[in-house]
């Protein structure tokens, strides 16, 4: 393991067996993606929560290509999707641990506890919390907060669209009374529980995640990942270091 600093992120280089025994530390987990990335000049509030994040993993198969092109830093991709393939296995081996799912509506919200129980997780273990249309600057929840002072879960699975939900993540971890795992792996549950585009390790392994999405979902993600080109300039003319 090791990190990689890129305009003040502090991202980690990992492989999978070392992630294996890396689900024991809280704190904030991030997964950054290529066009969230490209967004850190003039989100100040998605750039901070990326920056106050204890975890940024190499999400973004475009940036990792691009610190390789550019910077000759080569590192390994960690996706959400690769991300919960292996915590999921962790969560059937460790069925006491409690979970809170934060999710964008409420039949996805059903398919994910679904999707837990199926993991041999006991009901009495998930709590589900349906997140309401949040100011994407200035996600506050008081209830949501409440919530999980009471449940104190050891695992918070924030569920809803990236550049939200780490700006929420870092609130959360600022605001409740105890330390947690915080991860903000937005739609990747989806691929397992069938919402979203089928992704397999073959689509992870050639970084066609992208490809994917667009074919099942053009209106989406054709627009998103086209300005995601921005990142280009912006890792040429920064400095990226080991």
């Amino acid at each position: 393991m090791r990190y990689v600093f890129f305009k003040e992120i502090k991202f980690i280089d990992i492989n999978t067996n070392e992630l294996k025994n890396f689900f024991k530390k809280k704190g904030l987990y991030v997964f950054p993606s290529g066009p969230g990335l490209s967004t850190i000049e003039n989100e100040i509030k998605y750039y901070n929560s990326l920056k106050k994040a204890d975890y940024v993993f190499f999400d973004s198969a475009f940036f990792v290509l691009l610190l390789k092109f550019f910077k000759k830093i080569k590192v390994k991709r960690l996706s959400g999707y690769k991300f919960l393939k292996i915590f999921f296995s962790y969560l059937k081996k460790n069925k006491n641990l409690k979970v809170l799912l934060i999710d964008p509506s409420i039949e996805k919200s059903q398919n994910n506890v679904n999707f837990l129980l199926k993991q041999n997780l006991k009901k009495n273990k998930i709590k589900n919390y349906i997140a309401p249309l949040y100011n994407p600057h200035n996600p506050k929840d008081k209830l949501l907060i409440k919530k999980i002072n009471k449940f104190k879960p050891s695992i918070i699975l924030i569920n809803i669209g990236g550049g939200t939900q780490e700006i929420l993540g870092s609130y959360i971890k600022d605001e409740i009374s105890f330390k947690t795992r915080i991860f903000c792996t937005g739609a990747a549950i989806s691929f397992f529980t069938g919402d979203q585009a089928p992704i397999n390790d073959f689509i992870e392994k050639f970084y066609l995640g992208w490809l994917i999405r667009i074919i099942f979902n053009p209106s989406n993600f054709f627009i998103r990942y086209l300005l995601a080109f921005k990142l280009i300039n912006l890792v040429k003319k920064n400095n990226a270091h080991t």
